[in-house]
């Protein structure tokens, strides 16, 4: 399984201590500019590729109600208009800046990251070690990684444990809402009998915006924050986190998972 071109650089690197000089493949990071009717309302640092998707997840977790994407008409590099009917700009109370390490970054106030979701109330339940094998499964579907060392992943689980959608990105918010804008694109959302599993850590903004894409259980190979439990609590997900080694960490909802 080849890397997408579009998602690794060649670099060269001096190899110490041996002090060799060798080419070496690095993870592509490019800013995005997402606009609605023509107007920037964001920029993010991401890995091209899946961009419609990735300006759609975005719109969706910031509650801009989209609901088309595509590249511009000027052939534009680097941009998506986006579609979003109800948008009014004067809502806007900042100007959407992330980068590829945080979701929320230039948030105002904590209020701000309030995006109205309803809570989860599906019955899905999952057994244990179905999902103790996700993080090796959607390894395996992470060819960028295996390229550069240097990619987050998002992957969409059905009930079965079947890949659904995978994607990779320097940012791991990025990597979610590419897969919530597959899910989107797909007409599979609210994602109520699906399962999202992350190759990292669990913050805030990422157990938000699966709970904007009504995802009941949402898996990572790292550790939650404590505002990641609190929301996920608040909205009814199932928090797994350290699923690692046959292990998994059930931090909410733990009802959902059958031992």
């Amino acid at each position: 399984m080849d890397a997408p071109p579009y998602s690794a650089a060649a670099v060269d690197v001096l190899r110490l201590p041996a002090g060799a000089t060798e080419r070496d493949r690095v993870a592509v990071e490019e800013p995005l500019e997402i606009r609605i009717g023509g107007r920037p309302v964001a920029v993010t640092m991401r890995t091209p590729g899946h961009d419609e998707e990735l300006a759609l997840g975005f719109c969706l977790s910031e509650g801009l109600r989209p609901s088309a994407a595509r590249l511009p008409g000027d052939l534009a590099a680097n941009a998506v208009d986006v579609d979003a009917p109800g948008f009014d700009p004067a809502r806007l109370q900042r100007s959407f800046y992330t980068s590829s390490s945080c979701g929320v970054c230039g948030k105002g106030a904590l209020e701000a990251l309030a995006v109205e979701a309803p809570r989860v109330e599906s019955e899905l339940g999952l057994e244990l070690p179905l999902v103790a094998t996700l993080p090796d499964r959607l390894r395996e579907a992470q060819a960028a990684f295996e390229a550069t060392g240097g990619l987050h992943a998002t992957g969409l689980f059905s009930a079965a444990g079947e890949p659904l959608c995978v994607r990779e990105d320097v940012g791991r918010h990025n990597a979610m809402d590419k897969v919530v804008g597959w899910a989107f694109r797909q007409h599979l959302l609210p994602l109520a009998e699906h399962v999202l599993c992350l190759s990292g850590r669990l913050s805030f903004e990422l157990v938000q915006k699966a709970a904007v894409a009504g995802c009941p259980v949402l898996v990572a190979v790292g550790a939650p924050s404590s505002l990641a439990v609190d929301l996920a609590a608040d909205r009814g997900i199932t928090l797994c986190g350290f699923v690692r080694g046959g292990s998994v960490n059930v931090y909410t909802e733990p009802w959902r998972i059958k031992p």
